[in-house]
């Protein structure tokens, strides 16, 4: 058993680095195809003539690529994290920070909103008749509409800052958390509720002690989605209002001024941001699975 647990990871670890370096090389072609024109171009207004091999090689060293090489992106990412103080407009940690407390914020909100409602619509049939059919409506329009029109809005009201990016971050992840949670609090079988009635237990109680339990796997696996997709509402949000910081002005700046790999390297922050919220989502799932002598959604048995 032992022996079986401690190769599992080393068995991962290959097909891991295949789809890696599968990644990487076809990226490296790309690039190649992408930035062939422009190299050849640019060889031949400074008068050299263009052969194969010199093209492939400037192709790789373009100022202002149409794609990257993937040894520019990550340059560029250790310039910006550790070439700069981290106070620096010119970090992509302080933008990440920037973009992180409001997808936080509008995270916490959504959150709530969804599990608040999802509670109203398992308790009430009147709320779940009226209610979802415009939960489910919401999310057909499409979030670059919605954004400009909550951030005016907001502004009008004298409300600017973090809180109508935190808006658009819970308009975008309350969805999905409405959805598990309800599918987790009527998770337990018609059996088990009527055996909490026979015990003169309250609404409260059986929420407490049966249904809340019962729909944790599936709060942590919608918490997941939602997190996710709070940092792209935060995102979406900074582009329309010209923000000064976080990585939706790095991107909004990059693609002002054709700074293709800044662009790539602030999409990278975001991805990585992204994995980290999602990662500590999964060690919140775990350690409340544990308090609560339970398995985690979807984990090996």
């Amino acid at each position: 058993m032992t022996r079986k647990a401690a190769s599992f990871p080393r068995g991962r670890a290959l097909p891991v680095a295949g789809v890696v370096l599968a990644l990487l090389v076809g990226w490296y072609l790309a690039a190649l195809l992408g930035n062939w024109n422009g190299a050849a171009d640019a060889l031949v207004r400074a008068g050299a003539a263009p052969d194969a091999a010199g093209i492939a090689a400037a192709t790789m060293a373009q100022e202002r690529p149409v794609v990257p090489a993937p040894h520019q992106v990550f340059l560029e990412l250790s310039r910006s994290v550790l070439g700069v103080p981290l106070s620096s407009k010119r970090s992509l940690v302080y933008h990440a920070w920037v973009t992180l407390s409001a997808t936080l914020t509008g995270f916490a909100l959504g959150s709530l909103l969804g599990i608040a409602l999802a509670v109203a619509i398992v308790h009430l049939r009147s709320v779940e008749a009226s209610l979802m059919p415009w939960i489910v409506a919401s999310q057909t329009v499409p979030i670059l509409a919605v954004a400009p029109i909550i951030i005016v809005a907001l502004g009008a009201a004298g409300l600017t800052g973090l809180l109508p990016k935190a808006v658009i971050a819970a308009y975008l992840c309350f969805f999905p958390v409405t959805v598990g949670m309800v599918k987790g609090l009527n998770a337990p079988d018609r059996i088990q509720r009527d055996l909490m009635r026979t015990y003169s237990a309250s609404r409260g109680q059986i929420l407490a002690r049966l249904r809340w339990p019962s729909a944790l796997p599936y709060l942590f696996a919608s918490l997941k989605i939602a997190v996710a997709a709070s940092l792209v509402g935060t995102i979406v949000a900074e582009l329309p209002t010209g923000a000064q910081a976080g990585l939706g002005a790095r991107l909004l700046a990059g693609s002002y001024y054709g700074q293709t790999i800044q662009i790539w390297a602030a999409l990278f922050a975001a991805a990585a941001l992204s994995a980290l919220l999602v990662q500590g989502i999964g060690l919140a799932e775990r350690a409340s699975a544990r308090a609560l002598g339970a398995r985690p959604l979807g984990s090996a048995r």
